[in-house]
């Protein structure tokens, strides 16, 4: 008999899993009183994940940062272009490396930590080419979409139903902010009238965010869709 999570072998007289504690089930098979396969207190250790190739991964991105820090200071003798590619590495570095370095990463905590990195990699891009954009374009929009994706990264995380309405409501969500983003480039770059490219992107996303919720409100319909693509 063998775990049916992590597939050690286990006695018929096993309770738990001596390795993970997960507890014996067998419908088919009767526990009979017998030796133990693990003398209590002796179970086998647990072997943990090697966290070599997450050092190999971050010297991959520390070696270039210092490639081209070394390369800028040499060629100019100040920092002119290497902030922008440090910038970028160290902000992929924490929206992609980072959370592996935790057992059970929480992306409701991960995913606003990569946006505020991405907001201050874009705050260094408006200071390095004396920009006026951040506080009334860039922010806002930044801080729109984290708000959109945090939220519905929580609600699957942490509600079990209503993954369509979730999705619909994101998708509709992300359409009112393409009209937000055209009203702020108004006001930011000075353009004088309403060109109205984002009813192109706010309609569509209404729309199939519109169909996700109506297939959630709608069983039959969402089971014949289920049928019909397989899901």
């Amino acid at each position: 008999m063998y775990c049916v999570k992590c597939g050690v072998k286990l006695a018929d007289t096993e309770k738990q899993c001596p390795l993970c504690a997960t507890i014996v089930f067998h419908p088919d098979i009767t526990r009979e009183s017998g030796e133990e396969l693990y003398p209590a207190g002796k179970h086998p250790a647990s072997s943990s994940s090697s966290r070599w190739p997450l050092i190999i991964l971050s010297a991959a991105f520390l070696l270039p940062i210092l490639i081209v820090l070394l390369c800028d200071l040499q060629l100019n003798g100040t920092l002119t272009w290497a902030g922008y590619v440090i910038g970028a590495l160290i902000t992929a570095y924490v929206v992609l490396i980072l959370p592996m370095w935790f057992r059970d990463p929480n992306p409701v905590i991960f995913v606003p930590c990569g946006f505020a990195t991405v907001a201050l990699y874009v705050l260094y891009i408006n200071f390095a080419t004396d920009g006026h954009w951040y506080l009334s374009f860039a922010l806002p929009v930044i801080g729109g979409v984290c708000a959109i994706v945090t939220a519905a990264v929580s609600l699957v995380r942490y509600v079990k139903r209503g993954k369509l309405y979730i999705f619909g409501g994101a998708l509709i969500a992300f359409g009112a902010l393409t009209l937000l983003t055209e009203f702020l480039i108004n006001i930011t770059f000075g353009f004088s009238r309403f060109i109205g490219w984002s009813l192109y992107p706010l309609t569509t996303l209404v729309l199939l965010g519109g169909m996700l919720i109506f297939l959630a409100i709608c069983r039959p319909a969402r089971e014949s869709m289920e049928r019909k693509f397989f899901i």
